[in-house]
């Protein structure tokens, strides 16, 4: 007999039992759950070293009162820069994380909730293994390490929710495990959700389940309405991080300094094989390489290799700040392409290496946001097009994807979904 904990573990770990995650590229697998169980077990034991026993004796000192306040929840830098605008016009809102989760070069600028009780929940966790090896079958021993990690996340978030009652949570994620047991933990407590989108989403996601859901435009919607049944209210608002600058879209008539976006899907030969080539045909091109804040592979050898290959740090630097610097961009599966085209420049779909993840995963080639090579041969083509003429409304292809694109609306989605926030909250 399945246990609640069981079913609600699967519910927070959804994404993680999903068939696309276990088809991530090994380097990338490896370094979220290790394959060999061995590994596993030690990635168990450093964790319950380092948060469960850790977080004991941490205790947590808050700059602001969560009493009362809407809650602002983020785990990771991006979701920080999604909802901070909403800090900023909410005196009652405050920016708020998990005991130690790392949110990049804002982590000393959050409200932390304690997990130091997470320890207690332990005792649940075999009857609960044993639910999820009926529900997920062989998946529940190969992702052990993350059922670890995940136990007793509801628990506390609960007992926080009756101690601190929040007048509402809004909410940058829907997938990670701590987001989504604060999801189910508010369900459960009587406290309103909301959630702001703040990147592209997949139809691998979890269905959507807050309040109020502001979304950037059409595309979202058609891929959470095939994730499963949307509950509450949802709103199209347009893309509230990008305001400040799409009134400064790149308007340069040829291309002349190109952008390099990376992630983890990537494979490091295939990076270093295409920028050795377009550097070489291109000497007359400025590239930036841009390595995913989250990616911890070491790249200095691209910079010994080719001195003139420029370089920016996304720990430090806005993605938006950083495409402004260039006239195209070269990136695979990442949502980087969409914030590019809303600046207008020249987006190139290209996958450096044949990694596990399915071809054009955000459906931007197929949705005619982008364009795509398949083979060095065509990459270069088609830079040598833009390095001719780049066109001047290439960014109006977004507007599937940005909802006050073209409208009066458009450059104060932060006001719309502001003013929607204030109206669902009363106030």
């Amino acid at each position: 007999m399945l246990t609640s904990a069981a079913t609600r573990l699967r519910d927070i770990l959804q994404l993680r039992f999903t068939d696309l995650f276990a088809s991530l590229p090994v380097h990338m697998l490896e370094a979220i759950s290790p394959a060999s169980p061995w590994k596993r077990l030690l990635k168990v034991a450093g964790y319950a070293g380092a948060r469960l026993i850790g977080n004991v004796f941490r205790p947590i000192r808050n700059p602001e009162d969560l009493r009362g306040k809407v809650w602002l929840y983020v785990v990771s830098q991006n979701n920080y820069e999604a909802l901070s605008f909403l800090r900023e016009a909410r005196p009652d809102a405050v920016l708020v994380a998990g005991q130690s989760k790392q949110i990049g070069r804002y982590t000393k600028q959050v409200n932390r909730l304690s997990l130091r009780r997470k320890l207690l929940y332990y005792g649940q966790l075999p009857t609960a293994y044993a639910g999820l090896r009926q529900l997920v079958g062989r998946r529940a021993w190969r992702f052990f390490d993350l059922i670890f990690n995940a136990v007793g996340y509801y628990e506390v978030y609960c007992r926080a929710l009756r101690h601190y009652q929040p007048r509402a949570i809004v909410f940058a994620n829907d997938h990670n495990d701590d987001a989504r047991a604060l999801l189910l933990a508010a369900r459960a407590c009587g406290v309103p959700t909301a959630y702001v989108q703040h990147a592209s989403v997949s139809t691998n996601f979890p269905p959507l389940g807050f309040d109020l859901n502001l979304l950037e435009g059409q595309d979202a919607l058609d891929k959470y309405r095939q994730c499963g049944p949307i509950a509450g209210r949802t709103e199209l608002v347009g893309m509230p991080k990008a305001d400040a600058f799409l009134a400064t879209k790149n308007q340069n008539p040829t291309v002349r300094g190109v952008a390099v976006a990376i992630n983890m899907l990537d494979n490091m030969q295939a990076i270093a094989t295409t920028l050795a080539h377009v550097l070489t045909t291109f000497p007359a091109l400025t590239f930036t390489l841009r390595p995913h804040p989250g990616d911890a592979r070491d790249f200095s050898f691209l910079r010994a290799q080719h001195p003139q290959l420029h370089f920016s740090d996304a720990r430090q630097e806005n993605v938006f700040a950083f495409l402004l610097r260039h006239d195209a961009l070269l990136a695979g599966d990442t949502s980087t392409h969409l914030e590019a085209t809303l600046l207008n420049l020249a987006s190139i779909y290209f996958r450096f290496g044949d990694h596990g993840v399915a071809e054009d995963y955000y459906g931007y080639v197929a949705h005619g946001l982008i364009g795509r090579a398949h083979t060095l041969a065509e990459l270069t083509e088609q830079l040598q097009q833009y390095s001719q003429h780049k066109p001047a409304d290439l960014y109006r292809r977004a507007a599937y994807y940005n909802a006050t694109l073209g409208t009066p609306d458009e450059g104060h989605s932060q006001e719309r979904a502001v003013r929607l926030l204030q109206e669902w909250l009363g106030y």
